[in-house]
């Protein structure tokens, strides 16, 4: 795999983050002396970031959702979430040991994620990650973020790597999307927060275990 780039989405791809982020969402409902929702609820809205997860809280709870309000509710989300990153999120199973894998086979490493990139940063140096990543791609770190394929080919090119030997690593529709307009081959996982089967969105294979990746990556990507 000497000179493939594997770019990884966060948020339910690498790590399940779903328990913290719906925790702070449910601290934002509580100031406002709102009930709190189940993850079931708002885990599909994980992958579009934390500002739609505010939206979508406040609008199910039928509380003020004008733009004002909306950002003051997102600092409080961010302010809960930052102090909070990593209380209960994890690796998935098998990622670590998969990672390592794919290092040693001579592969690049890479994250792209509609996560804000200081706090991917922040989650990943908490999980003792980041020093398996030659580049972080948060939603911030361009002029684009996911779906649009210039986020995903900016990571790669930050981390050193040519788009036409590069395979994506996702969990959404979004990310399959996304490295779809990039002409980048997908491999999805299934145990991530989209609603539908991740093989609704066609991705080039679907792996359900990360004892699966590095054989799935050799059957997709380029010039194999």
């Amino acid at each position: 795999m000497n000179g493939l780039t594997i770019v990884f989405d966060l948020d339910g791809t690498l790590v399940d983050t779903a328990p913290d982020l719906v925790g702070a969402t449910n601290h934002v409902l509580a100031d406002l002396g709102a009930e709190p929702l189940p993850d079931t609820l708002l885990r599909p809205w994980i992958s579009h970031g934390a500002r739609r997860m505010v939206v979508e809280a406040l609008g199910i709870r039928q509380l003020p959702q004008t733009d004002a309000e909306i950002d003051r509710q997102l600092e409080r989300f961010l302010e809960h979430y930052s102090a909070n990153i990593a209380r209960a999120s994890r690796p998935f199973p098998g990622t670590l040991r998969a990672l390592d894998q794919l290092a040693e086979l001579g592969a690049t490493l890479a994250v792209c994620t509609n996560k804000r990139e200081y706090l991917s940063r922040l989650l990943l140096d908490q999980l003792d990650m980041t020093g398996r990543f030659k580049a972080i791609a948060g939603r911030d770190t361009f002029a684009v973020c996911k779906p649009e394929p210039g986020h995903l080919t900016g990571a790669i090119a930050l981390a050193e790597g040519d788009t036409r030997r590069a395979v994506m690593i996702g969990d959404s529709e979004i990310d399959i999307a996304t490295a779809k307009a990039a002409g980048v081959p997908v491999v999805a996982v299934s145990f991530g927060y989209t609603e539908r089967h991740v093989r609704e969105f066609d991705p080039n294979m679907v792996i359900d275990h990360y004892d699966e990746l590095v054989q799935a990556i050799e059957q997709v990507r380029p010039g194999r």
